[in-house]
């Protein structure tokens, strides 16, 4: 009996008048902006300018799109061009089918002329966005629920899917949400490469080498649970092999670079710095003008004040004659005192 499972939507895209609004469509989108998002903020904590990381991505989106879906029909030709399909169907990307890998491929090249255009280094850029790719990668999934695949082997797990198409084969019932495991694994992926930046400063690439063996290594155990048809190599789909393949060379890329070329770029765009300099020089000289500006003014307070105080105490003296008669009273009586003896001296001086 089936106590609980996901239920996938009774269809993947709504119309809006004769505009169809795609779920899959919409998950790739919101996942884009995060990962901007995202690689525009580590991208200026790093030392580089705003709006770098938008401008290469005007580069890099287009490119891994064409790449992811490339991959796909290459990979799974045969949902194309075999008997009974129509090849107009590989041009149709909002019916699902994008190869991480091809993506990845793809949009490091149309990234990589982004970053010639703006004077960047690659592999900084590529450090910056890392984590911001695997958030996108971890929302577009979703969009694989929109369109009811990439699920894996039936199960009655209460967090099963619910599968009610019957489309291309498709089975009605529960299966593993394999779509659901790897969003997981991607958000655990984005937060692990921002803790090992921070705590080991990675630089040169070796962020985004993590993030890649990170993501392969989860890779590998969610394409294991799936079901849908795909090509086997002794006995593992050839995602596997690719997870595998891609994994060990992330690694090597690791070592290799952390020998050759340790530490951070102390530079990861060249200009920021003297953009940044010039602005604080100039935020300094308008804190100094407004200094002497006030300086000024409290001078000229202070001048104000000095001659108020000079002129009320010369206006205040003539003002105030008690000091002086009082002391002109004082001889007048003692003028009149020696007077009066010397006068009573020669009387008696007369008298004897």
């Amino acid at each position: 009996m089936e106590l609980a499972f996901i239920p996938s939507p009774s269809r993947g895209v709504l119309h809006l008048g004769p505009i169809p609004l795609r779920g899959y469509a919409f998950c790739i989108i919101i996942g884009v902006f995060v990962a901007v998002w995202l690689g525009n903020r580590r991208w200026i904590a790093r030392g580089g300018r705003p709006g770098t990381v938008a401008d290469i991505a005007v580069w890099a989106v287009p490119f891994g799109l064409i790449g992811g879906r490339l991959y796909h029909v290459i990979t799974d030709y045969q949902l194309y061009f075999s008997e009974g399909r129509d090849w107009v169907d590989a041009f149709k990307i909002w019916e699902g089918g994008l190869g991480i890998w091809g993506a990845i491929a793809f949009g490091a090249v149309g990234a990589w002329i982004g970053a010639r255009r703006r004077g960047v280094p690659m592999p900084a850029y590529a450090d910056a966005v890392a984590p911001g790719i695997a958030l996108a990668q971890a929302i577009g999934r979703w969009g694989n629920w929109f369109n009811q695949e990439l699920y894996g082997k039936a199960t009655d797990l209460p967090w099963a899917v619910e599968i009610t198409s019957t489309a291309d084969g498709r089975v009605p019932g529960t299966y593993h949400p394999t779509f659901l495991y790897e969003s997981l694994w991607c958000i655990g992926v984005a937060l692990l490469v921002i803790w090992a930046d921070r705590r080991f400063k990675l630089g040169h690439g070796r962020a985004f080498a993590l993030y890649v063996a990170a993501y392969c290594a989860g890779r590998f155990w969610t394409e294991y649970l799936r079901v849908d048809d795909a090509h086997h190599i002794l006995g593992l789909r050839l995602n596997n092999w690719t997870a595998l393949f891609v994994f060990l060379l992330a690694v090597l890329y690791i070592v290799l670079s952390a020998r050759m070329r340790p530490g951070r770029e102390a530079v990861v765009e060249p200009g920021a710095e003297s953009a940044a300099g010039d602005a604080g020089s100039a935020a300094d000289k308008d804190v100094k003008d407004v200094k002497d500006v006030k300086d000024s003014e409290n001078d000229a307070d202070a001048a104000d004040a000095a001659e108020k105080s000079d002129a009320s105490g010369a206006t205040a003296a003539p003002e105030d004659p008690s000091g002086a008669d009082e002391a002109d009273a004082a001889d007048d009586a003692k003028d009149a005192k020696d007077a009066e003896g010397v006068t009573n001296g020669a009387d008696s001086a007369k008298k004897g």
